[in-house]
């Protein structure tokens, strides 16, 4: 019997972060496609339905230029009560949102949308709850000077620095450092790319 052709992986975005979550779970896309979309949040949007636009919008954007692969492409979004915050531009914005973020909880919002051969658009939403320690302004100061803060949603790396800064964590773990790997095996294997090993989950996934 003939083997069935290996089905090739997509991941759409540049982040080293989302491939080395992939890799502790045994996955190693064959390519990588950064996509260039318009992020800016439509009048009324809320979080979820910001990170689900923009996974969707990676995804297909990406897909048009894959030849038939799958692609997989992710957007995560931190909010706070009503304000959504996108990656700092300065170390004033950042601490900013860490003054915001100081003694509260947030959300930390992940959308995963993957697009196979045949274009069939499948997706995941995995949302986090983090309470972050009442900070100090000494603490603030320090983690600004750390830098880690740079390219960060929210200005904050919880597999770095800020880890102590979280108080409580209510949901995936990996979601927060930017991929949920539940969420994301489970799509890879109801599309067939996962069919057995430490990546596919036991229960079928409709």
């Amino acid at each position: 019997m003939a083997k069935s052709p290996k089905i090739e992986l997509v991941l759409a975005s540049a982040s080293d972060r989302r491939l080395q979550l992939l890799a502790q779970i045994g996955i190693t896309p064959e390519r990588v496609v950064a996509t260039e979309i318009d992020e800016g949040l439509l009048p009324g949007e809320r979080p979820r339905a910001l990170a689900e636009r923009l996974a969707r919008e990676k995804a297909l954007a990406a897909a048009g230029t894959t030849g038939g692969a799958l692609v997989l492409a992710a957007d995560t979004v931190v909010a706070c009560g009503r304000r959504m915050l996108a990656k700092a531009g300065s170390a004033s914005e950042a601490r900013s949102h860490l003054e915001l973020l100081s003694g509260r909880r947030h959300q930390v919002i992940t959308a995963l949308a993957l697009i196979d051969a045949d274009g069939r658009l499948r997706t995941r939403t995995a949302l986090t709850r983090v309470t972050f320690k009442r900070l100090s302004a000494n603490e603030i100061d320090r983690y600004i000077e750390s830098d880690e803060w740079r390219g960060k949603a929210g200005s904050y790396a919880i597999q770095g620095l800020a880890g102590a800064f979280v108080r409580r964590l209510n949901g995936s773990y990996s979601n927060v450092v930017g991929l949920p790997l539940y969420e994301s095996a489970g799509l890879l294997h109801a599309a067939g790319y996962l069919r057995s090993g430490p990546g596919c989950p036991a229960e079928d996934v409709k």
